[in-house]
């Protein structure tokens, strides 16, 4: 049976962007046949969860409603370099649990974390949503693996735009960020284009 996760934001005893998480459950049980869904909203009251500070809340969930949750204690990590990796296989529309193939390529990875790329399209990190700045306007891929609900919550604000970033135009862009769940659209918390150690161009580009 597939097991499936989300990774929802609790700060200060206060649940964020339930209703992009609800509803992305929901299409998942939709999508695989199965009526009904589990309610978010009352599996977080469930857990009469009263502490500050910023928490993941994690549910994993199979298609039979079968629950595990943990409650971690969260900091937004900081990365030192990333790597470009191509991989035009990779599929990740649902938020599986097994990351397997997401773990394996980042073992083989000479950075800290990866960005994906997918028939030269640049996609995702291995647990974000990217954006990248270019002016004073932030763009995120429009060719993600996974529509992420920050990443849908920033579009629905007009705060981001979509648009195609390549291996060809990635170096038009000056800096980037990291969104997720748990990571905010943040103008102090992003990273020079640089950080990247294999840009196309870079002779390291050639060594994947």
């Amino acid at each position: 049976m597939s097991q499936f996760i989300e990774s929802i934001k609790v700060e200060d005893q206060e649940v964020f962007l339930l209703d992009f998480h609800q509803k992305r459950v929901d299409h998942t049980f939709s999508h695989f046949g199965k009526e009904g869904s589990i309610d978010l909203a009352k599996i977080f009251k469930h857990l009469e969860h009263d502490e500050d500070g910023l928490f993941k809340l994690r549910i994993a969930y199979d298609l039979d409603k079968r629950i595990r949750t943990q409650m971690i204690p969260y900091a937004i990590p900081e990365i030192q370099d990333f790597q470009l990796v191509e991989n035009n296989s990779f599929d990740y529309s649902f938020k599986f649990e097994d990351r397997k193939e997401l773990d394996k390529m980042k073992m083989k990875s000479k950075a800290e974390e990866i960005i994906i790329v997918k028939n030269n399209h640049i996609t995702d990190t291995s647990f974000s949503n990217l954006l990248f700045l270019k002016g004073k306007d932030w763009f995120t891929p429009a060719s993600f693996l996974l529509n992420g609900v920050q990443r849908q919550h920033l579009l629905k604000q007009k705060k981001i735009k979509e648009k195609e970033i390549t291996l060809q135009n990635i170096k038009e862009f000056s800096h980037f960020q990291l969104i997720n769940a748990l990571n905010d659209f943040d103008d102090m918390f992003i990273y020079p284009i640089d950080r990247i150690i294999n840009l196309p161009g870079n002779e390291e580009y050639l060594d994947l």
